[in-house]
């Protein structure tokens, strides 16, 4: 079974000029790959946090359900 793509961390990271590494020595929390390639996700306050970093809405960090 393909995991479901629920957030968008990777690509907001590419869009802002960003790593993962960068974003881990930021958030001080191992796992950000596991975000980025949806194996896992992040709590809501992380993903709250991560918005902050990034200077964007988090509802751009979250993969819309609708069409």
């Amino acid at each position: 079974m393909e995991s479901q793509k629920i957030n968008r961390i990777k690509i907001a990271l590419v869009e802002n000029g960003k790593t993962g590494k960068w974003l881990a020595e930021q958030v001080g929390k191992n796992g950000v790959s596991r975000w980025c390639s949806n194996k896992m996700q992040p709590s809501l306050d992380t993903l709250v946090r991560i918005s902050e970093l990034l200077d964007i809405d988090v509802k751009d960090l979250i993969v819309s359900n609708k069409a």
